[in-house]
């Protein structure tokens, strides 16, 4: 019989997190002692992460935005579990407890070090974070070239051109398309994009995410950030990478090859799919989430309105400059994001707040970890300038 596989999840309370979860208990349901879950992590939602610990008892538990944890350790299901607490807790949990495998559902830059860390520490590492590649995806590969290990991109675009790319072979691919619905504001006016709240923002049509990412949908700074992961992630120039609107959300990527065919990767809205890919990986296993069946439906494409939508516009321009932009480019839009949601800028002026941040020299190299971390300071205290200078 085949030993489990054991997995980390961080971010374990998230939207990813709870969905790795149910694609885990639904495996080993189906076939008993296909996964272990040993170690659990989250940011500040305590309550949360000591109900989960009684479902997986032998989880050690992370909670990385306290300093300190309500008990040194639990008892779940008669298992003592060590609970690690701080700023150095994701390292201290993937420190005690064996892992094949490092879910990293971790929002922001954090989410960055948490691939620094799974990375460092041996393991395979299913990506869901965005800034791991935006920041310095360099730097990662390198460490898992190194250590001969995989990173499996979880985002529904991403891991369609994975997909896609390990059958067709990339010496095939002339060029790759990724998709987004447009959000829940494509077909207002710019006067009326002006005047959104934070709530309207935070309402996805299609899929259901956080908070933050759904503001970035609806800016389209969430393709943005996608186009800059596929250009790291797959070796094609920023040309080559094309996005389309498809409200329907059905196809998640395309490639084209060299014959000029177009070859789709298509299935229902659902991130347990992906995420059952990358639990799997390399294997090939059945479905047990939704099957697409495509009679009755209708699908449509267009290109995005870059003059709506300037973050995909911005973020073409950062990925030509290089890391350090692609850097600046997610630090800015962070902190507008934040200031947004506070209501201290419009909803219109986020890109306006990146814009500002990117037109300070970026033109440099990033060489090491310390430096993505100087860079992203430095984003983020422009950015925050650029704030209190539209806010005034």
């Amino acid at each position: 019989m085949r030993k489990p596989r054991k997995i980390v999840v961080l971010g374990a309370t998230g939207s990813i997190g709870t969905q790795t979860l149910t694609c885990i208990d639904a495996a080993n349901r189906a076939e008993p002692g296909t996964f272990q879950v040993t170690g659990l992590s989250a940011f500040t939602s305590m309550e949360t992460l000591l109900h989960l610990s009684p479902l997986y008892p032998e989880a050690a538990l992370a909670i990385s935005g306290l300093v300190v944890a309500p008990e040194n350790e639990i008892n779940a299901s008669g298992h003592k579990v060590p609970i690690f607490a701080g700023p150095q807790a994701i390292d201290q949990l993937l420190d005690s407890v064996p892992a094949d495998l490092v879910v990293n559902g971790v929002a922001g830059a954090a989410g960055f070090r948490a691939s620094i860390s799974a990375l460092t520490r041996g393991c395979n590492l299913a990506l869901a974070n965005k800034e791991s590649v935006v920041m310095g995806f360099s730097q990662i590969k390198a460490m898992a070239e190194r250590k001969g290990l995989s990173i499996i991109p979880v985002d529904s675009e991403h891991a369609g051109l994975f997909q896609l790319v390990s059958r067709i072979g990339s010496a095939s691919i002339t060029e790759l398309c990724i998709t987004g619905s447009g959000g829940p504001f494509r077909t207002l006016s710019l006067s009326e994009l002006r005047n959104l709240e934070p709530d309207d923002a935070a309402q996805h049509p299609v899929w259901k995410m956080g908070r933050k990412i759904s503001i970035d949908s609806a800016t389209l700074a969430n393709k943005g950030l996608e186009l800059i992961e596929a250009v790291r992630l797959f070796g094609l120039p920023e040309e080559d990478v094309r996005i389309l609107i498809h409200p329907e959300s059905i196809i998640h990527a395309l490639v084209r090859t060299k014959d000029s065919a177009l070859y789709a990767y298509m299935s229902e809205p659902d991130m347990k799919l992906p995420i059952n890919i990358a639990l799997h990986w390399p294997d090939e296993v059945p479905s047990l989430f939704g099957r697409l069946d495509l009679a009755g439906k209708t699908l449509h494409f267009e290109d995005p309105d870059l003059e709506r939508f300037p973050m995909l516009r911005l973020a073409r321009e950062s990925v030509r400059i290089g890391e350090a932009a692609t850097n600046a480019y997610n630090a800015a839009n962070e902190i507008a994001v934040a200031a947004f949601e506070r209501r201290a800028i419009l909803f219109t002026q986020i890109p306006e707040v990146v814009e500002r941040t990117l037109s300070h020299d970026w033109h440099f190299p990033v060489p090491d970890v310390d430096s993505i971390f100087e860079v992203d300071t430095l984003a983020r205290k422009l950015a925050h300038s650029a704030v209190l200078e539209i806010s005034c």
